[in-house]
């Protein structure tokens, strides 16, 4: 086994559950923020851990309880959480598989499904985090002002602290947050992802559709669908799908770079300038 330092309380987790001792680790390539490994066991399961010594205090806390939020019936499939530390979440794995046939039409379905739970107000029980960028979710009778002043206000200040965006950006942003009742349509709180790019979007080993990486809040399902046509569209078959079960207000894709700003931002503040051109054009576009 390589030299890696596993917490105790995973070797203690995987004794009491009957999973036995760890055989064998195998690194997992593609995270950001945090590093995955794939842990097999004396019983011949294996189950994925996160480690990250930087993290947060309570941001896999936080994810855990996203995932048992996403756990809805008919919606799409999320790996069980195990245990958690302030460094660490071992959790399932779903030893992912090719995608089968008709995964984009079942996942748009499943996720229309998950969004139809909703509720009378926005935000969630915690605060939680977006990447590794905290997310405050305090309960908020209307979305637009939700998502004026939790989404694209809170990331526009944490921006200009860092020197990412200068004053007059940061006014931009207030000035398209104050317009956005008359750019967006009334929509329930949903129960959404809240980081869903391709990234975040796999298979079991069936090949059946499931998500990881959740910042789990109740908030507008458009802005949800927005993510999915930021980094590469998803097949036109999904968004066909998910109007199925769940049909969407006309325009919604003219909607997706409001939507989209708060994901921008994000980048912007987790990964640097990369992003500005991105988060000036929306709102050159709207301001």
């Amino acid at each position: 086994m390589m030299n890696v330092r596993i917490p105790k309380a995973v070797h203690d987790w995987l004794q009491e559950n009957g999973f036995g001792e760890i055989e064998k680790l195998r690194p997992v390539s593609g995270g950001c923020i945090n590093n995955g490994m794939i842990l097999q066991t004396g019983s011949g399961q294996s189950v994925f851990l996160k480690t990250n010594p930087g993290a947060p205090e309570n941001m896999f806390e936080r994810e855990a309880e996203g995932l048992v939020a996403l756990a809805t019936q008919d919606g799409p499939r999320v790996p069980k959480p195990f245990c958690f530390g302030k460094d660490f979440l071992l959790m399932e794995d779903l030893s992912p598989g090719p995608r089968r046939p008709g995964y984009w039409t079942d996942f748009g379905r499943q996720l229309a499904h998950l969004h139809n739970c909703t509720n009378t107000r926005f935000g969630f029980t915690h605060d939680n985090y977006i990447g590794s960028t905290p997310q405050p979710n305090p309960w908020t009778a209307d979305g637009h002002v939700f998502f004026a002043e939790q989404r694209l206000i809170f990331q526009a200040k944490l921006a200009r602290q860092q020197g990412l965006l200068d004053r007059l950006q940061v006014d931009q942003v207030e000035r398209l947050a104050a317009r956005l009742p008359e750019l967006i349509p009334v929509q329930p709180a949903a129960l959404i992802h809240g980081d869903l790019w391709s990234g975040n979007v796999t298979a079991d080993r069936a090949g059946n559709p499931a998500l990881i990486d959740p910042a789990v809040h109740y908030g507008w399902a458009e802005a949800e669908l927005g993510m999915t046509d930021l980094f590469g569209s998803f097949p036109q078959e999904f968004y066909a799908a998910y109007q199925e079960v769940r049909p969407l207000a006309g325009g919604f894709r003219e909607r997706f770079p409001l939507y989209n700003l708060y994901h921008l931002l994000n980048h912007l503040n987790l990964f640097g300038t990369g992003y500005s051109g991105q988060v000036s054009a929306i709102l050159s576009r709207y301001v």
